[in-house]
């Protein structure tokens, strides 16, 4: 067994803020052309969507809002933001770190059973293993009033 290296919170928000205001041009370019893809996929996810929250009738108010919304505001909105993504970044560098710090200490303090032969099925008890803690975390910060 051995624990997952994991980077400190710092270094990952510090990484974020640097390198992902340099993908601004990229999505200014990009991401207006994904509205029609982007409207067909959110409407595909209306069932896991209202599994999820469990409430009737919500997969009708997703689709609805979704439809209402539609392709051409999504590609309007993006583009008339795009300037504004990186500076977004650089400002939120902080809510990152401040977000992603205990999903870090959570990693790290997993013991992952030992790694099987490629192609082993109980390969997929790691993956298990890190998905179950890192969902219980995020359901006690969220019990906690926390965000995540």
């Amino acid at each position: 067994m051995g624990k997952i290296t994991v980077p400190t919170a710092d270094a990952v928000a510090k990484k974020w803020g640097e390198e992902t205001p340099k993908r601004a041009t990229y999505y200014e370019t990009n991401t207006p052309l994904a509205g029609a893809k982007w409207e067909a996929n959110a409407q595909a996810a209306s069932a896991n969507y209202k599994a999820s929250v469990q409430a009737s009738n919500i997969d009708a108010l997703f689709k609805g809002g979704i439809r209402k919304a539609g392709a051409a505001k999504f590609s309007r909105k993006v583009t008339a933001l795009a300037s504004r993504f990186g500076p977004g970044v650089t400002a939120a560098v902080n809510d990152m770190q401040t977000a992603v710090g205990p999903f870090l200490n959570e990693l790290a303090t997993i013991d992952l059973k030992d790694r099987k032969p490629r192609g082993d099925a109980s390969n997929y008890d790691r993956v298990k293993q890190i998905g179950d803690r890192l969902h219980t975390k995020r359901l006690a910060l969220l019990a906690a009033g926390g965000t995540a």
